[in-house]
């Protein structure tokens, strides 16, 4: 077996991996991007803070090809897991699109305290930026495709239960269902289930999965929407054990974060002086954009001079949602920006903040909207609980309510009255300082509280 750590090959500490049996590996001929790795080699390629490695991956895949990839970024000094370590399992579905984000909100809950966390990637391959914005004690990337998720997944099942078997966890947090059914059926700890869906037990299968386990599964939405929508689908629970912890921002870091107006709009190709409106997300059915643009052309004789609507993202409705605005003739108003990394990032690029979407849980987008101090408009799905006495709302799918909204709101400037509210707001209920507070008040965790 290689252990590499820090840059050096074949030393340095286990980790509490020795008594791992061979993980499952794909097939020589298969292929995890750069990792595919034959079936005898047991995944161990390590690094962290220390060592000639400073936090670096090292390029071993030409010698070492792998499926599996664990990094390690303690908070300071490397942190070195023994098997009697307080430790909590987080088992994450994947990393793409916000869910990076969300393995680190939950890891932030545990500074501070005895645990450490261990956060394990069902699908996708290594990535060094993922397992750094996870903020986890360790990261381990299991690398399969979503095709090989689907349906009951045993190898998946068995290599989880080998994880689990290493280490003395306390309890574990798994990410959407397919995570959690696969923690329940692998371990045997105690579950906190996170649901950022509407309508994750809407099967007859599911429900049937958390009711066979539900003397250890407890669950949590990322909203009020979403864990009502829970509770609706199992009926028989005690509301106790289905409760709501808000997606949430480090407020500070995102703040920092941000261009300022004039550069973001240098760089996004926007004119400095004209009235604009943003939208950030996916085209997609789920996100309406259909609706914005029908109302930014009603409105569009109303607003001053020269504004735009600036649409961030890509997917497969772009090229109906352009001829949509050749066939409104707003051509020369209506910027397509694609999608850009970190775009969180330019949203001071953005007069005000329009969220058109007939399906949300807890958009974290309205959230970084807000971090910016930009005004929010949307419709009233999941983001209402965001915005809620800080923005505006309108019906879903009425583009002519959110016309007669944008023109309200014509020409609005940030004041600092409105960027101290909107701090407050999301410090008060949306802030990794406020979901600590609100996640060791579960009863849930009464016997998990550190002391």
């Amino acid at each position: 077996m290689r252990s590499i750590l820090g840059g050096s090959c074949g030393s340095g500490p286990d980790y509490g991996l020795s008594p791992l049996p061979a993980l499952r590996a794909p097939s020589p001929t298969s292929e995890r991007g750069n990792f595919g790795l034959p079936e005898t080699w047991l995944p161990s390629l390590a690094c962290g803070r220390g060592g000639g490695g400073e936090g670096k991956l090292h390029s071993y895949a030409a010698e070492v090809k792998i499926c599996c990839l664990i990094l390690r970024y303690g908070m300071g000094s490397i942190f070195q897991m023994s098997k009697n370590s307080k430790a909590v399992l987080q088992l994450c579905y994947g990393y793409f699109g916000p869910y990076a984000d969300c393995a680190r909100q939950y890891s932030r809950l545990f500074r501070d305290t005895p645990y450490k966390v261990v956060t394990v990637q069902l699908k996708d391959a290594p990535d060094e930026k993922a397992a750094q914005k996870m903020a986890s004690d360790e990261v381990i990337f299991l690398g399969y495709r979503s095709s090989e998720t689907r349906n009951f997944r045993l190898k998946i099942i068995r290599d989880v239960r080998r994880i689990a078997a290493a280490r003395d966890f306390a309890f574990c947090i798994a990410h959407q269902y397919k995570a959690v059914s696969t923690a329940l059926w692998g371990t045997g700890l105690n579950i906190i289930g996170v649901h950022h869906d509407l309508d994750e037990y809407r099967r007859f299968n599911r429900r049937m999965c958390a009711n066979i386990f539900k003397k250890r599964l407890r669950l949590l939405g990322v909203s009020n929407t979403v864990r009502d929508n829970i509770r609706t689908a199992l009926p028989s629970w005690p509301s106790s054990h289905i409760e709501t912890l808000y997606n949430r921002i480090d407020v500070s870091a995102a703040q920092a974060d941000l261009l300022s107006r004039e550069t973001a709009r240098e760089m996004l190709g926007l004119p400095l002086q004209s009235w604009i409106i943003g939208n950030v997300g996916r085209l997609h059915p789920d996100k309406d954009q259909v609706t914005l643009i029908r109302a930014f052309a009603a409105a569009l004789p109303n607003l001053p001079p020269g504004s735009l609507l600036a649409i961030m993202g890509s997917g497969p409705l772009e090229v109906m949602l352009k001829a949509l605005v050749s066939e409104l003739g707003i051509q020369g108003a209506v910027r397509f920006l694609g999608r850009i990394d970190e775009g969180k990032r330019y949203f001071k690029a953005f007069d005000i903040f329009v969220l058109s979407s007939g399906r949300e849980a807890c958009p974290m987008v309205l959230l970084e909207a807000l971090a910016a101090c930009l005004p929010v408009v949307c419709s009233d799905c999941g983001g209402r609980e965001v915005v809620e006495g800080i923005g505006d709302v309108f019906p879903r799918g009425d583009a002519d309510a959110l016309a007669r909204t944008l023109v309200h709101r014509t020409g609005w400037r940030e004041t600092e009255d409105y960027a101290k509210r909107a701090e407050v707001h999301l410090r008060q209920k949306f802030s990794d300082e406020a979901a600590v507070e609100a996640f060791w008040r579960f009863s849930m965790l009464d016997k998990y509280k550190p002391s």
